[in-house]
């Protein structure tokens, strides 16, 4: 069914032209963005249940305009008809104020050019299977409670199971002087999380789904989640790896950690303007084995929580190939860093909410799959480990060093898993080593977006990263 678009932004819309109209009379480049984005966080475990708004739920509208040196912008909660000359009357004295004071003052002034547009009108709005209206609040929860209820009939160990599901509904139109962009589309992700005890020891393990769906996802959750399960109760005897370097096959949710981690913060290229990232010094060099491609982009399928028609400088969507066959290609930018270098924007700049800056942000972010068969790439190793299960991760890209920690190891002694699990998983690295030690790819691959990525001040992005299963050499500690 398709996603509804707005109708406080629909409203807005003729008042969003006449603003930039009437700025346009004073300022060589006008944009706005609006947003109107509803969403609810659930959740059901043992002893409570919990319905919040979502953290991305928002309503407003950022205004940027040409100052003759760079760009200023003004976040609005609201445009009115009667308000509508006051405001431009504000924005006016804004930047007269701020240019004034950068003249004055000993702090450098970044020097921009217009963004140059081609004229483009379009709107796209997305579909789900079952809409969020037509399934109410308690019928949710109920469904979410039969989940967890009947979790705890498959082990007398555990201790809790948490059932966590979010829904969100994004709106946003983009107006400027060559630019009229509308896009309606919702996302929703679940999360279960098994608690396991025996005696003092607790451990947990956890499943997510996700993707540009409706309350359709709770039904995908409702009988796949008992490997989450084992995976807990497995956890209960799980060893510390001994330090080394081993082979290892880095499972589709671990492979997009690495994809994230190494390459996605490592080419956002606000980074390049800023010479924080090693990444500028290897374009069109090799950067990975010749089995490496890697994605990122809102366009591109598998589509997921971070696809979009435009990002939040009215930038389409697109698919950007990063690494190619083992070769850097390219980076990832929002438009003013692509103004500053001279290159064409991507498609990825994002902002956490229209009171925020716009950031080069990764979107989807993958390792395209191979031709291996999954089965062939655990005959052939020796001793090492599939390692599963994400944690957290670390990357500096100024020097490639990257940290990556998660769940679990599954032992493998020559060609066969021999039961013993590890954990947790230390996986520590230069990226390029560990890029250019990938052997093998299989053939099939899996995309996840249930988590969010922070950066700047603390702004936070919906990504989702993922892969195939890949096999490398890593050092575990």
């Amino acid at each position: 069914m398709k996603v509804a678009m707005s109708k406080y932004l629909v409203n807005s819309k003729p008042l969003l032209k006449q603003m930039v109209s009437k700025l346009s009379q004073y300022f060589k480049y006008v944009s706005i963005l609006g947003t109107d984005t509803v969403g609810k966080r659930y959740e059901v475990q043992r002893g409570s249940i919990g319905l919040s708004d979502s953290m991305w739920a928002e309503r407003g509208f950022v205004v940027r305009v040409y100052n003759g040196k760079n760009y200023s912008e003004f976040s609005l909660n609201s445009i009115s008809e009667e308000n509508l000359d006051g405001l431009i009357d504000e924005i006016r004295t804004g930047v007269q104020e701020a240019v004034s004071m950068l003249a004055t003052s000993n702090i450098g002034t970044s020097i921009y050019p217009i963004i140059a547009e081609e004229e483009t009108k379009g709107c796209y709005l997305g579909e789900v299977g079952i809409p969020l209206e037509d399934v109410s609040a308690e019928e949710k929860i109920k469904k979410m409670t039969a989940i967890k209820d009947k979790a705890f009939t498959k082990s007398n160990l555990l201790a809790n199971f948490i059932v966590n599901y979010e829904e969100v509904h994004i709106s946003k139109i983009f107006i400027s002087n060559k630019k009229e962009l509308e896009q309606s589309y919702i996302w929703s992700q679940g999360v279960v999380i098994p608690v396991v005890r025996r005696d003092n020891n607790t451990k947990y393990s956890l499943m997510s789904y996700s993707g540009l769906k409706g309350v359709e996802i709770l039904d995908e959750m409702e009988n796949s989640y008992f490997e989450a399960i084992d995976n807990a109760v497995k956890l209960l005897d799980a060893k510390r790896a001994i330090p080394g370097e081993y082979e290892v096959i880095c499972s589709p949710e671990i492979s997009g950690l690495i994809a994230h981690e190494a390459f996605g913060h490592g080419v956002e290229m606000d980074m390049f303007v800023k010479n924080r990232a090693k990444a500028v010094e290897y374009l069109g060099k090799r950067v990975a084995s010749d089995l490496v491609v890697m994605h990122d982009g809102a366009s591109i399928e598998p589509r997921n929580v971070s696809s979009y028609y435009f990002d939040d400088e009215g930038v389409l969507a697109s698919d950007t190939v990063i690494i190619k066959n083992g070769i850097l290609q390219t980076g990832l930018s929002d438009t003013l860093s692509a103004l500053k270098l001279g290159t064409k924007p991507t498609g990825n700049g994002k902002r956490e909410s229209f009171e925020r800056k716009a950031y080069a942000r990764m979107t989807n972010t993958f390792f395209a799959s191979g031709k291996d068969k999954l089965e062939d790439m655990i005959a052939s190793i020796k001793h090492g480990y599939l390692i599963d299960g994400m944690m957290s991760g670390m990357e500096d890209p100024k020097n490639w060093g990257i940290q990556c920690v998660a769940t679990m190891g599954k032992e493998i002694k020559d060609g066969k898993f021999t039961g013993k699990i590890v954990s947790p998983v230390i996986m520590v690295g230069y990226v390029p080593d560990l890029l250019n030690a990938i052997s093998m790819v299989s053939d099939d691959m899996e995309i996840f977006g249930a988590g969010a990525c922070g950066k700047g001040y603390k702004e936070y992005a919906k990504v989702s990263d993922g892969g195939p299963y890949i096999k490398t050499r890593v050092r575990l500690g």
